[in-house]
């Protein structure tokens, strides 16, 4: 029995998602291997023989593989699956564009969004935005699975010391092309790797308010800023500082969470952060109830001298 993880990389270094879904695949029973499918992407695939608990790196590269099209990513997972009893991806966009086109071309059922494994073929996944834990387990001969990062600790990313084999790359399915991209660029953590993050919730009003109170409590903290989905759809925010079910789910040490209500769609993105302090002038708002720490405080004042303070 032996596990696959498709790595998620930028064809120099492993993303940390991969390192997660490394712990996850190891709680699966027998050998963890990793694939690293890109362009140029030998030092990705020297980084990821260095991650504790991997006992082989598969090394594709070829030019159409440097931006991880699903189509050419999912014909080479495919290439090797019958070596494999698990497929694990991160539950990352990446992830959760190429792991059903894999289940469908096995003719299995998908294993979404896992946040712990009870044996090698019975998982944990929650539903219902989280408010319920469904155990399911799987008969199938090949367990395709998606990864929810924040419920493994990642491995750690030195100590191994994998074999790396070359593999043939497919030759381009000519389905997709890549034609560019525009990434945000920030001297703040990105949100889903930040060990803090302030969030700020429709009650600040505007976007210039928003800039204006949570900047100064981030920059004291470190802290990417993150924001509710009724402050994203109002404008106060980007969309890619969305938290929440249908935005990014995060695990940091430290969340703060200001003017935020705590609907269920939000709090299944942030509910499993090691201490959450939320800061609400509503004593009755359901951030309440997850948090560790709560300040009944109206947070035009408490945000500014809590920055102060600092």
């Amino acid at each position: 029995m032996t596990a696959l993880v498709i790595a998620e990389h930028d064809n120099a270094s492993i993303k940390g998602a991969t390192l997660n879904t490394v712990t996850a695949a190891a709680q699966c029973g027998g050998e963890v291997h990793v694939l690293i499918a890109g362009h140029n992407a030998g030092p990705a695939a020297a980084a990821a023989a260095q991650i504790a608990g991997v006992a082989k790196v598969i090394h594709a590269d070829a030019e159409y593989l440097a931006h991880g099209l699903s189509e050419n990513m999912a014909a080479q997972v495919l290439a090797i699956a019958s070596n494999y009893s698990h497929l694990l991806f991160p539950a990352t966009a990446s992830g959760k564009n190429i792991a059903p086109r894999v289940a469908a071309k096995l003719d299995v059922g998908q294993i979404s969004d896992i946040t712990k494994v009870i044996a090698a073929d019975t998982f944990e996944r929650p539903i219902y935005a989280g408010n319920a834990v469904a155990t399911v387990q799987s008969m199938d001969a090949t367990h395709v699975i998606t990864v929810r990062t924040t419920g493994f600790d990642p491995a750690a990313a030195s100590g191994g010391s994998a074999a790396v084999e070359t593999t043939a790359a497919l030759a381009d399915s000519g389905k997709s092309t890549f034609l560019g991209s525009e990434i945000a660029k920030s001297d703040r953590p990105e949100l889903t790797a930040a060990k803090i993050i302030v969030s700020g919730g429709r009650a600040l009003g505007s976007a210039e308010k928003f800039n204006e109170v949570m900047t100064p409590l981030a920059d004291k903290l470190g802290a990417a800023l993150g924001a509710s989905r009724a402050a994203v759809d109002a404008g106060y925010a980007p969309n890619d500082w969305q938290v929440g079910q249908t935005g990014k789910i995060v695990a940091p040490q430290l969340y703060v969470a200001c003017g935020i209500s705590g609907a269920i769609q939000h709090l299944a993105g942030m509910k499993d952060s090691k201490v959450i302090v939320a800061i609400n002038k509503d004593p009755e708002a359901p951030i309440f109830s997850v948090a560790d720490y709560g300040l009944e405080a109206d947070l035009f004042t408490a945000v500014p001298e809590l920055a102060g303070a600092l």
